[in-house]
């Protein structure tokens, strides 16, 4: 049975201590919510991917309480450092070299020479950070491949029953995963786009790499991020990306003001503003695959700037043939 803990002194204790025990806790962050568990302990590692089903080499982002005991698990660079300053707490996760002195499984890590680090915004998750003193893993706490959540009633839809507690901390404000920048080579490379805006890393890190742009990367084999298998974040119905019109037997996943002729219709945003198409984002995913009668979700074009690019992401992924 899946404890429903309040985000409460005495329910982040007992977060806390399930953590620290071996067990699995979703818990709210400003992206998404995570599936947390202690990232020192491959046992507790090892039950994330068997409760997502998640596939091995894909890996994990470690979360910590502050930006020092994340970088004693990895090698931080001039420009780790400067971006951690920019955007911690915040929606960024940085990969790094492990350190010789890594705490993080190599489970976590997919055994790769690297890592995922993490510092969040949201102040019930620094609250557990801090009382569990160790590194927690936590990819979204959705089975993999499915629609990631941003509300604890989500959580429990996917995962009641096979984890042992969320801590519910309310919707998540931002609605989409960290923005992911792999900082192991001598230029940083997008990994994957997300809640902390391209444009606002570029001016962080123009002057450290000498005027060198923000490389991307295509999804590959064997990823060195989380969230780069191409065929994620999927609902069960076909998704069809710049939908210009509508047929009668499609869900529209609508931006600005709707096209006609839907069998039904979720808005991400009637002012076409993309952080509030973020933040419902995978909520509508989520209503429209759940609707009877459908044969497809249509998704009207959504510009491809700022928040823009991570919603695009996401749905290129649930759009892919698998």
């Amino acid at each position: 049975m899946t404890e429903i803990l309040p985000a409460t002194t005495e329910g982040i204790a007992r977060a806390a201590a399930l953590l620290c025990a071996g067990g699995l806790v979703a818990f709210g962050t400003e992206t998404v919510y995570g599936l947390g568990a202690d990232a020192t302990t491959p046992t507790a590692v090892a039950r994330i991917f068997e409760a997502k089903g998640r596939p091995h080499f894909n890996p994990l982002i470690a979360h910590y309480p502050n930006a020092e005991a994340a970088f004693a698990d990895v090698i931080a660079t001039d420009t780790a450092r400067a971006l951690a300053a920019a955007f911690w707490p915040g929606p960024l996760t940085l990969v790094l070299p492990r350190s010789d002195t890594c705490k993080v499984a190599l489970l976590a890590s997919a055994g790769l020479d690297t890592q995922a680090v993490r510092v969040p915004a949201d102040p019930v998750a620094l609250a557990l950070l801090r009382a569990c003193n160790r590194p927690i893993a936590a990819p979204s706490a959705n089975r993999s491949g499915q629609v990631s959540p941003t509300t604890a009633a989500h959580v429990a839809e996917g995962l009641s029953g096979r984890i042992d507690a969320i801590l519910d901390s309310g919707p998540c404000p931002v609605g989409v995963e960290s923005t992911v920048l792999d900082l192991s080579g001598p230029v940083a490379v997008l990994l994957r786009p997300g809640g902390a805006m391209r444009e606002a890393i570029e001016a962080v890190i123009g002057p450290i790499q000498r005027g060198l742009p923000l490389a991307s990367a295509e999804a590959r084999s064997a990823p060195r991020s989380p969230g780069m298998l191409q065929s994620h974040y999927a609902p069960g119905l076909p998704v069809r990306l710049d939908a210009r019109d509508v047929a009668g037997n499609e869900a529209l996943l609508a931006f600005g003001a709707p096209l006609a002729g839907a069998a039904a219709v979720f808005q991400l945003s009637e002012g076409r503003d993309a952080n509030e198409a973020a933040a419902r984002l995978f909520d509508g995913l989520r209503v429209l695959d759940g609707t009877p009668g459908v044969r497809g979700i249509a998704v009207m074009p959504i510009p491809q700037d700022g928040l823009g690019l991570a919603i695009n992401d996401r749905l290129e992924r649930a759009a892919a043939p698998r």
